[in-house]
């Protein structure tokens, strides 16, 4: 092991014990450091940094500056000890702050989704792909999260399942309705579920048994998205799978309106229910809906008309 790659595996070790995952950027770290031990390289200089970040010369520029990003705190934890290495400078290669406009599927659009579902190649495909959809409309939880779950996550007695050691280490208990419970048990008892000579303990398979892998359902939810004949609704809203985490998120707010409830006080519960650490990021979810502006509108309408004149 040479003393970068030694160097790496002590900060990697520091930084995941205080809480952070470091995956993308322990992969990326990996390469930097073995681009660095192929040039023979014995530390981290700002042009070598940069020089590794813009590859390969034809992708986008936030690309690079996520890897120069990701080689910054790296750099910094060597130069504590290594006073030679360079910390590139923060301006270098700044990113581009750029959002992608939600695509809010409209129940139609999501019974669309699901029953394109059917043109995947095998049953059992299919249905992992419409309980992985289902799942994420009725929870809107992150992909991730429902890649992740075991099936002893999934409590049917009471109807909960728990996400655990998501984003930021946290763990939450989501409450299901009961026909949720009962699309999940079907699932789990279908005769054509795969049995892997290595057993896993996921709730969703692939069709060799295996827990889901992002990159390949993300493929076949192109194909669904393709199939169920939903067209972008401009260069920066396209449907993606994440999206039903948005969804989900501003039908429940539009529900509080249309039920009247106190929205600023159910916004905190819905924050917490997403999973996210506070509820700013809540509001990004909610900001794109113009059916939630309308709303908005017509409350301060109707509070500006009740006021004595």
């Amino acid at each position: 092991m040479s003393a970068l790659e030694q160097q790496l595996a002590d900060y990697l070790a520091v930084r995941r014990a205080l809480g952070y995952k470091l995956e993308r950027a322990g992969k990326l770290l990996a390469q930097f450091v073995s681009y660095l031990d192929a040039t023979d390289a014995d530390t981290i200089t700002t042009q070598r940094a940069l020089a590794w970040a813009t590859l390969p010369p034809g992708s986008q520029s936030n690309w690079h500056a996520q890897r120069l990003s990701a080689i910054r705190g790296f750099a910094a934890h060597v130069h504590s000890i290594d006073p030679a290495c360079e910390v590139p400078p923060a301006d270098l290669l700044a990113r581009r702050p750029r959002r992608t406009t939600p695509y809010l599927y409209s129940d139609e659009q999501i019974a669309a989704l699901i029953a394109a579902a059917a043109t995947l190649a095998t049953a059992h495909r299919t249905a992992t792909l419409r309980a992985l959809i289902g799942l994420l409309s009725v929870t809107g939880m992150r992909v991730g999260e429902a890649i992740g779950l075991d099936r002893g996550d999934v409590h049917f007695d009471y109807g909960a399942l728990v996400v655990r050691n998501s984003k930021f280490g946290k763990s939450r208990e989501l409450p299901l309705h009961p026909s949720t419970v009962d699309a999940l048990r079907r699932y789990l008892r279908r005769r054509d579920r795969p049995r892997p000579a290595q057993p896993t303990p996921a709730l969703l398979v692939s069709a060799a048994g295996t827990r889901l892998v992002y990159c390949n359902v993300h493929y076949a939810f192109g194909l669904i998205v393709a199939r169920a004949g939903l067209q972008p609704r401009s260069a920066s809203c396209r449907p993606r799978l994440h999206d039903l985490r948005h969804s989900f998120a501003v039908r429940t707010v539009l529900d509080a309106y249309g039920a009247g409830a106190d929205v600023q006080a159910r916004l905190p519960l819905l924050s917490t229910y997403l999973g996210h650490v506070n509820p700013g990021a809540t509001y990004w979810y909610l900001q794109a809906a113009p059916e939630l502006l309308a709303l908005a509108g017509e409350r301060l309408e109707h509070h500006l008309d009740s006021r004595p004149r």
